[in-house]
Order: structure tokens, then C-alpha cells, then sequence
């Protein structure tokens, strides 16, 4: 699969990630090179072979749910740049 400069810049623009016009042409190798690793896998026989989420066989070990006390709220929004009545503000995020 072919990626060109705009799907670079468009992936670029999603990921809110600045890449300078000079580094374009490279990213775009790479992004190639990459999907063209991937899309190796699609070339294997994989018909009996199980789906699993992780190669080694894990198992959650979950600590006991014991409650202690918290950071308090003033701590907690000391060096925050611009609290609002014991929150976070944050910037709107509009689309």
C-alpha cells in the first residue's frame, strides 16, 4: 500500500503532531516501510491458529481493594495553573 505526502500529513494532522516539511518524505518511508511489514502477516497461513491478546499466558493478580485516605484537594490543585471551585479547569475541546 502506497502512503502518500497528504495521507502523511492527514495521519499527522488526527494525531495533532507537527512534523516539519523537511521530515515529510521520510515519515512517509517509514509509514510505508511499516504497513508493508504488516501486511506480511496477512500472507501466512493462520487458519489454525487461535486468536489470543498476548503471547504468554497471563493472569491478572489483583492487590486487596483496601481503603486509605486520599491526597487532599488543596494538595492536589496546588500547582494546578488555573483551579475553579476545587476542580481542574481544563480548555474546551471543541470539533
Amino acid at each position: 500500500m502506497a502512503i502518500t505526502r497528504e495521507d502523511v500529513l492527514h495521519v499527522a494532522a488526527l494525531a495533532r503532531l507537527e512534523i516539519p516539511e523537511g521530515e515529510v518524505e521520510g515519515v512517509r518511508e517509514q509509514l510505508g516501510a511499516i504497513l508493508e511489514a504488516v501486511g506480511k502477516v496477512s500472507e501466512l497461513d493462520l487458519a489454525d491458529v487461535e486468536p489470543t491478546s498476548h503471547p504468554l499466558d497471563l493472569v491478572n493478580q489483583w492487590a486487596e481493594d483496601e481503603p486509605r485516605p486520599s491526597l487532599p484537594r488543596e494538595e492536589a490543585l496546588a500547582n494546578a495553573p488555573d483551579p475553579a471551585d476545587g476542580s481542574f479547569r481544563v480548555p474546551a475541546v471543541g470539533g
